[in-house]
């Protein structure tokens, strides 16, 4: 049976007698894990591969947000806490060396952690670049406020992650940083000129176009198109996602059931692929809302398929690490940052 192009998300820490049949009819690409989905190492490392052998597929992507600070799936008791992207960002004004070696560190011990498990992809790095006033849902998350150290300390993560043989996803492109909603609730409207975006908001995703995957951003970008988010919009995907900030890589969609999309989760569903979106990311767990995702998505296949191919060949095997060495120099640093900030 072809793969769908669709990743889901599933309801507990174990799979259900449903859920096992709908992955084996509609054959997602990949999965995606929350923290319903947590709870010990052991569980974790059943849940994946059980998803793996009902989809039939040894290596399905499994993806996760594992960025530290507020958004860790994985945390204590079980796996350590990481900081937030914020925290790369003011060392780096410390020593620009300081804060690119945190961020590589800080991945690479994360990348560490998922790949005990089997989880193979993590929603990292961001390249939002946050402005005054706007909402507080990406806040210390971001890395800064200045494009280049944005990407630069964005790179350093992707290559933390790869270095120990997780694939990164750029998120969330082409900027989430100047909305003043949280996409989770609402539609965030961005009514910044054109050229304004493209030298602070598009400029801290063009150095890393080179990634692999990259995640939308549920915002309007009314200079460009008043109407559609950047994930239903395809003058937004193929003009500046495509274009101006020219990322080639597999582009999947951020949460379909996110109440920032209007219409039933059929109709957005339809939108992310008629916009150009390669793959329909579903978050929530909910069957029926799974099934119509699934109802409404196309076999993976053309340039998508290629895309996706590429994607997942680009993974490398994870290099020779110290674990314990790695976090001991990563907490060394993060009280460095916490001292330079007092």
């Amino acid at each position: 049976m072809s793969t769908r192009a669709f990743i889901t998300g599933v309801s507990g820490t174990e799979l259900n007698a449903a859920e096992r049949e709908f992955i084996r009819a509609q054959q997602p690409w990949g999965f995606i894990l929350f923290k319903r989905n947590i709870d010990t190492p052991a569980q974790v490392t059943r849940l994946v591969a059980d998803l793996r052998k009902e989809l039939g597929e040894p290596d399905a992507p499994v993806l996760i947000d594992q960025e530290g600070g507020r958004v860790q799936r994985l945390g204590p008791p079980h796996w350590p806490a990481y900081p937030a992207g914020a925290l790369f960002g003011r060392l780096y004004d410390i020593d620009r060396a300081l804060g690119l070696a945190g961020a590589r560190l800080s991945a690479r011990l994360i990348a560490a952690d998922l790949g005990a498990l089997g989880i193979t992809v993590d929603c990292l790095p961001l390249a939002d670049v946050p402005v005054a006033g706007a909402d507080a849902v990406i806040g210390n998350r971001a890395y800064g406020t200045e494009p280049g150290k944005v990407a630069a300390i964005g790179r350093a993560v992707t290559e933390g992650l790869e270095q120990g043989g997780i694939l990164p996803v750029l998120k969330h492109i082409p900027g989430h940083g100047r909305a003043t909603a949280d996409t989770h609730f609402r539609l965030p409207v961005v009514d910044t000129p054109r050229a304004e975006l493209e030298r602070t908001d598009f400029a801290a995703f063009q150095p890393l176009a080179d990634l692999p995957m990259a995640m939308t951003a549920h915002v309007v970008f009314s200079a460009l198109d008043p109407v559609h988010p950047a994930t239903t919009s395809a003058t937004m995907i193929n003009q500046v996602i495509r274009g101006v900030i020219g990322f080639q890589g597999l582009l999947m969609s951020d949460d379909v059931s996110m109440d920032a999309l209007a219409g039933s989760i059929a109709d957005r569903t339809r939108a992310i692929f008629a916009a150009g979106c390669d793959i329909v990311l579903h978050c929530n767990g909910k069957l029926d809302e799974m099934r119509e995702v699934a109802k409404e998505t196309p076999e993976l296949s053309g340039k998508a398929l290629e895309r996706a191919r590429t994607a997942l060949a680009s993974r490398k095997a994870p290099q020779a690490f110290d674990r314990t060495a790695a976090r001991a120099e990563l907490d060394a640093l993060v009280e460095r940052a916490g001292t330079a900030g007092a």
